[in-house]
């Protein structure tokens, strides 16, 4: 079982791996950015992010714990000098690993590994989006004035006022109709007791 065993040895030696996480973070500093596997890449951003983090304060003793693992002064020049202004406001997340499929031959995963603040296209995207984010508003909205409040109730005051009328009206309508229509069913119940008089009476005379 492998418990607790975070380092990837990448089939290599100590030296052999320490020599290469050397030369590769070179690279990276003076290039910007280079392409390589997914394992050693991610290696690699274990190895090279304390370092550009040790070059935000320029000093000598930070220059030669640098030197110490990187064993290449121009390297180490460029990183307090360009890479360390660059990267000044950010804390922590220097590199960028971009996925570019597998390799032919040995199928293994390769990527790109770049330094975020190098990279124009991602950066100018991000800002663009932040720029345009959309602005939260307060739920309560803004604060009306006395006058508002005092028209908003008077219109609401109208409003109750117009609808209690109508409803007044609708049930005076309905009385009417009500009235109307009783007093057109006894005229129509007059009509037929005549008739039937009417009838009764021809009957007796014959």
């Amino acid at each position: 079982m492998r418990h607790g065993k975070k380092l990837n040895h990448l089939s290599r030696t100590s030296s052999h791996r320490k020599a290469m996480m050397a030369n590769m973070a070179s690279s990276l500093i003076l290039n910007k950015r280079i392409k390589t596997t997914t394992a050693k890449a991610k290696s690699l951003r274990t190895f090279i992010e304390p370092l550009i983090t040790k070059a935000k304060t320029d000093n000598t003793h930070s220059r030669r714990v640098v030197f110490r693992y990187l064993q290449d002064k121009y390297a180490v020049s460029e990183l307090f000098r360009d890479v360390a202004e660059k990267i000044a406001n950010r804390p922590g997340g220097y590199t960028r690993i971009l996925k570019t499929g597998n390799r032919l031959g040995d199928n293994a995963e390769m990527c790109f590994i770049e330094l975020v603040d190098y990279n124009e296209t991602y950066t100018d995207t991000e800002s663009k989006k932040s720029k345009t984010g959309k602005k939260r508003r307060r739920r309560g909205g803004k604060k009306k004035s006395q006058g508002e409040e005092q028209s908003q109730q008077n219109d609401d005051n109208n409003g109750l006022d117009e609808q209690n009328q109508q409803a007044q009206n609708t049930h005076t309508e309905k009385e009417t109709n009500q009235t109307n229509a009783s007093q057109a069913g006894e005229e129509q119940q007059s009509a037929d007791n005549e008739v039937s008089k009417e009838d009764n009476s021809k009957t007796e005379d014959k």
